[in-house]
């Protein structure tokens, strides 16, 4: 009797992040069954599709923890708001795994929208999750509290993408940022969530003193703060640095930045941070996919425009590599690190018992294939699946 739906990677050179060495790995119901150094001689009793990968580096699938998944924008008229990305412009960069949220526009596209995004996502293959909330306050919920939609609706990790220094945030208090804070905290409690802030930094010249003054004058965690974009200007990045060593989980945004920018690359900022103090596991990279992404004059007019996209990860960890950064040290804020912080069981590692979601690297460093759940999505440069709408 054949058992369907296996699979037999054979000759994997396993980065789960850490290097493994050549692996056989069996795949089955979306998990890693079972993996070693030998052949377990049962693919042919046991009717298991078999793919020699012949060496390629195996790593765990990205986690995109900053999508806007119903698409972004909105900032230069509605006709400037950003379509939703489709399905393989996540696996096509090796993204396993999304969060999404709302950001400027939090009023046009609400809650319910983003929800049955997620929903499409994970109906298509893909592990998708949500941050209630958006740039402003009060935050956008389904249920009418942070506290209510983390606790009563499973995909709603946090609350994000809060914005602070930024002249299109709601210009939060200390008092309005601890009351959201404690609410996603306890939430988090109640459901075993992560109960997370995640916090939009613009570039004005406040930076993260109000989450500093949160710190200094509350009982909150510091994981409770996870502040993105912290790249965006150079001195921003040295003040993430400095919440990372008091605790706070930081994110990198992977946006193009100019030469002579006062901006740091993800990729510099990444090498920047693991060669500070600050602890390895406190950073993260994600991309901003199908977000806005602005430029403004001095009064607040959109002057230039471009979009978000997940593949900035891919070529992100291309660069790190060629750069010369060992594979086990860039991988962590790809994959693990993320899913610590959000407490997403079963992703981030390759480990048995984990989600199938795997990532085979060509030679060029970029994704070659993409199995999310086991199931293969992206292979020699061409999606194996598409989205119900993409061409």
């Amino acid at each position: 009797m054949t058992i369907s739906h296996l699979l037999l990677l054979k000759n994997a050179n396993v980065h789960a992040p850490e290097a493994l060495g050549l692996h056989q790995l069996l795949i089955g119901g979306g998990k890693i069954l079972w993996m070693g150094a030998g052949d377990p001689g049962l693919s042919q009793a046991l009717g298991a599709e078999v793919v020699d990968l012949q060496g390629q580096r195996l790593i765990p699938g990205f986690i995109d923890a900053h999508v806007h998944v119903s698409g972004g924008g909105g900032e230069a008229g509605h006709a400037s708001r950003v379509p939703a990305p489709g399905l393989s412009r996540y696996t096509r960069a090796g993204v396993t795994t999304v969060v999404g949220l709302l950001g400027t526009d939090d009023l046009a596209r609400g809650m319910p929208e983003l929800l049955a995004h997620v929903y499409g996502l994970r109906e298509q293959g893909l592990s998708a999750f949500a941050w209630c909330g958006g740039y402003h306050l009060p935050p956008s919920t389904l249920t009418g509290s942070v506290r209510g939609d983390i606790a009563f609706v499973e995909p709603i990790l946090g609350v994000g993408e809060l914005a602070l220094s930024d002249h299109r945030s709601s210009q939060p208090t200390l008092d309005e940022l601890l009351r959201v804070a404690s609410e996603a905290h306890v939430a988090g409690l109640m459901s075993g969530k992560a109960g997370v802030v995640h916090l939009h930094l613009g570039d004005g010249e406040r930076g993260l003193d109000l989450v500093r003054r949160t710190l200094d004058t509350s009982e909150l965690p510091p994981r409770v703060f996870q502040p993105t974009h912290v790249n965006r200007r150079k001195a921003l990045f040295e003040e993430a640095i400095a919440l990372a060593q008091r605790g706070c989980h930081i994110d990198i945004t992977a946006f193009p930045v100019e030469d002579g920018e006062d901006a740091w690359s993800a990729e510099d900022a990444l090498l920047r941070y693991l060669d500070s103090d600050a602890p390895p596991q406190r950073v993260s990279l994600s991309s901003d996919g199908g977000g806005c992404l602005p430029s403004f004059d001095a009064e607040g007019r959109v002057t230039h425009m471009d979009v978000g996209d997940s593949w900035s990860l891919a070529t992100t960890l291309q660069t790190l590599l060629a750069r010369g950064l060992p594979l086990d040290r860039a991988l962590p804020a790809f994959s693990c690190n993320p899913a610590a912080l959000l407490r997403l069981h079963g992703k981030g590692r390759i480990a048995v018992g984990m989600d199938a979601d795997l990532v085979a690297l060509g030679d060029d460093g970029l994704p070659a294939s993409v199995w999310a759940g086991g199931e293969l999505h992206w292979q020699a440069g061409k999606a194996v699946r598409r989205g119900m709408f993409e061409r």
